[in-house]
C-alpha cells in the first residue's frame, strides 16, 4: 500500500476499503505499528485489542471480496473510552472498583460502530469515572500528550484524544459531562464534539452524572466527526432520554458555508484565558467574518455561574450513581467482618481520591437540611443558564469561545489545587448544563507551539450550523498553511 493510512481521513479509509482499493487488515496493521512504537510513552490505552481487531478487519475484507458493503466506517480503526460497555471485554472506568468486570452486553454506540464496519483497536484511559480534566486521576497511571509528553492531554477523555492525536486510531469516542471531550480535543489538537443531550444514546455508558453525560467523537477532521455522529446518533429505545426524532445528515451540512451565519461574541464571558488563546479566538472570528459570517455581540449573564452549579449537580448525581459499587454485585470486593464493613473497605480501596471527594460533596449537597440550600438552588441556576443561552441564540446561530483557558499544562501543575483544575472547564461546563451541543476545532498554536482549540456552541439540535462553522474554520486553517 503506497499511501500511509495516517495521512488518510476516516472518510478516505472507509471509501478505500469499501471500493477494494485499501485492505482493512493493512490499515489496521499500520495503526497497530504506531501503537507498538509510542504507546509505552503515551499510555493512551488501558487495553489494546489487537487479536480481536485483526479478526474484525479480516472479516471486513472478506465481505468486500464477496461483493458486500461493510458499512460507512468500513475498516476505520476506532478507540473507545473505557467507560463504554463492550461485551466480554473488561470495562474499568480506570478504577480499581471495577476490577475483573466484563459487561454482558455492548453499549448502543459500540453496536452501531460494529454494524458500520469500524474496527475497535482498544479501550482508552480516562480520569477515574470520568472525573477530572487531565487524565492524571486514573488508577492505571496518567496519559501523556503526544505533542509534549511532559504535559497532560486534558481530561477526562485524555486517552481517546491522545489515541487520535498520536495516530493510534483514526477516530475515537469519549464522553463529555462538563467538557471531557472538548477540553482534551483542544489540548491534543484534534476535533472533539459534544452533541445535544439525547442526540447519542447513553445505553451502555457507565454513568457519572446522568443528566449531563453525552458520548461524542474525537477525529482529525470536522468531516470525520460528522460521519461518526451520523453513524452513532439517532433514537435508541433503550435510552429513555434519547431524542425520538430522526436527525439530519451532518455530512450534508459541511459544504453549505457560513454566508449569512450569525456568529455570537459573548461580551460578558468570564475572563481568565491566556493571551495566546484569546489571540487565536480573535483570529477565528476574523476567519468566519472573511468567509461571509456576521459577527454579533450577545450576552449570557449566567455563564459565569456554570462552574458553581455544575460542582453541586454533577457530584450529587455521581453520589447516587456510584452507590451501586458496593462489592456485592460486580467488581472489587474486600472481605470484612460484616456487610456494612465490607461496603466501607471495598469503596475505600476501590475509589480514588478525586472520586471520593466528589461523592462526599454530592452526598452533602443532597443531605437533609442542605438539599434546598445547595442542590435545589443549583438546579435553578441551571435553568437560568439555559434561558440565557436561549436568548442569545435568538440573536446568533452559533457562539464562539475558547475551549480551554490554556494550552496543555505540565503534569502536577494543578493536582494539589482542585479548584484550579476545575477552572479548566469554565468555558465548556455551561453548555452541558443547558443540554446544548458544542465542538472544539483546532485553530493554530499558542505557547510552546502547543495546540489551541476554538469552541463553537449552538442551541438545541443546532449541530448543522455548528458543523458549518467548524468546517469553515478548518478551511481557513488549511488555506493559511
Amino acid at each position: 500500500m503506497s499511501t500511509p493510512t495516517n495521512a488518510l481521513t476516516a472518510v478516505q479509509i472507509a471509501a478505500g476499503v469499501r471500493s477494494g482499493q485499501l485492505k482493512a487488515v493493512d490499515v489496521l496493521e499500520q495503526h497497530l505499528a504506531r501503537i507498538d512504537t509510542r504507546e509505552g510513552e503515551i499510555h493512551a490505552f488501558n487495553l489494546v485489542l489487537a487479536d480481536q481487531a485483526r479478526a474484525a478487519a479480516a472479516a471486513i475484507d472478506a465481505a468486500v471480496a464477496a461483493g458486500n458493503d461493510p458499512g460507512p466506517l468500513a475498516g476505520v480503526p476506532v478507540a473507545l473510552k473505557d467507560n463504554m460497555c463492550t461485551h466480554g471485554v473488561p470495562t474499568t472506568c480506570s478504577s480499581k472498583i471495577l476490577d475483573g468486570w466484563k459487561p454482558p452486553y455492548d453499549a448502543t454506540v459500540v453496536s452501531r460502530l460494529n454494524a458500520a464496519g469500524a474496527v475497535t483497536v482498544g479501550k482508552t484511559n480516562l480520569d477515574e469515572f470520568a472525573m477530572g480534566s487531565s487524565t492524571e486521576n486514573s488508577a492505571f497511571g496518567p496519559t501523556r500528550n503526544p505533542h509534549d509528553i511532559t504535559r497532560v492531554p486534558g481530561g477526562s477523555s485524555g486517552g481517546s484524544a491522545a489515541a487520535v492525536a498520536a495516530g493510534f486510531a483514526s477516530v475515537s469516542l469519549g464522553s463529555d459531562t462538563g467538557g471531557s471531550i472538548r477540553q482534551p480535543a483542544a489540548l491534543c489538537g484534534v476535533v472533539g464534539v459534544k452533541p445535544t443531550y439525547g442526540y447519542v444514546s447513553r445505553y451502555g455508558l457507565v454513568a457519572f452524572a446522568s443528566s449531563l453525560d453525552q458520548i461524542g467523537p474525537f477525529t482529525n477532521t470536522v468531516q470525520d466527526s460528522a460521519l461518526l455522529l451520523d453513524v452513532i446518533g439517532g433514537h435508541d429505545p433503550m435510552d429513555s432520554t434519547s431524542i425520538p426524532a430522526a436527525q439530519p445528515s451532518l455530512m450534508a451540512a459541511l459544504d453549505q458555508g457560513v454566508e449569512g451565519l450569525r456568529v455570537g461574541r459573548i461580551t460578558d464571558l468570564p475572563e481568565g484565558a491566556d493571551p495566546d488563546v484569546v489571540e487565536r479566538l480573535e483570529a477565528a472570528f476574523d476567519a468566519l467574518r472573511a468567509a461571509g459570517a456576521t459577527i454579533v455581540d450577545v450576552q449570557v449573564p449566567a455563564f459565569s455561574y456554570g462552574l458553581t452549579a455544575y460542582y453541586l449537580i454533577a457530584p450529587a448525581e455521581a453520589s447516587s450513581n456510584l452507590a451501586r459499587y458496593d462489592g456485592v454485585r460486580y467488581g472489587l470486593r474486600v472481605n470484612a467482618a460484616d456487610t456494612n464493613a465490607m461496603y466501607g473497605v471495598t469503596r475505600a480501596a476501590g475509589f480514588g481520591e478525586e472520586v471520593k471527594r466528589r461523592i462526599m460533596l454530592g452526598t452533602y449537597a443532597l443531605s437533609a437540611g442542605y438539599y434546598d440550600a445547595y442542590y435545589g438552588k443549583a438546579l435553578k441556576v441551571r435553568r437560568m443558564i439555559a434561558d440565557d443561552f436561549d436568548r442569545a441564540y435568538q440573536q446568533a446561530d452559533v457562539l464562539l469561545t475558547p475551549t480551554s483557558p490554556t494550552v496543555a499544562f505540565p503534569f502536577g501543575a494543578k493536582g494539589d489545587n482542585p479548584f484550579a483544575m476545575y477552572l479548566c472547564d469554565v468555558y465548556t461546563i455551561p453548555t452541558n448544563l443547558a443540554g446544548h451541543p458544542g465542538m472544539s476545532v483546532p485553530f493554530g498554536t499558542g505557547a510552546g507551539g502547543l495546540p489551541v482549540g476554538v469552541q463553537i456552541l449552538a442551541g438545541t439540535l443546532g449541530e448543522p450550523q455548528m458543523f458549518r462553522a467548524g468546517a469553515a474554520l478548518e478551511r481557513a486553517m488549511g488555506a493559511a498553511k
